[in-house]
């Protein structure tokens, strides 16, 4: 029988032509599907947990704190997982433009 993915909740929550606002929710051993982000972007989780990155290069586990955000590059491919025992979510914002 074929693995079955329990895919995350994505809420978007602002989008306008300088930003996305997208908030993640994620039951244990739930997942984003492989994906590429078309602009830089900035984490922030909201609650303690355990993500795995998977990229074409294999895959990682990293402890994230709440509060404590990270930046990204466009392009990469990958797939997150809530590796963690407890829910996980984060607020992702894309920056699509600086603005003025």
């Amino acid at each position: 029988m074929p693995h079955r993915v329990l895919p995350a909740q994505a809420t978007r929550q602002i989008e306008d032509e300088r930003i996305i606002v997208t908030r993640w929710d994620f039951a244990p051993g739930a997942e984003t599907g492989w994906h590429r982000h078309p602009h830089d972007y900035v984490v922030v989780p909201l609650v303690n947990g355990v993500m795995r990155l998977e990229t074409s290069d294999g895959s990682h586990e990293s402890a994230v704190q709440a509060g404590m955000s990270y930046r990204r590059s466009a392009g990469v491919e990958h797939n997150v997982i809530n590796a963690g025992a407890s829910d996980f979510a984060f607020v992702e914002i894309e920056i699509k433009s600086a603005g003025e």
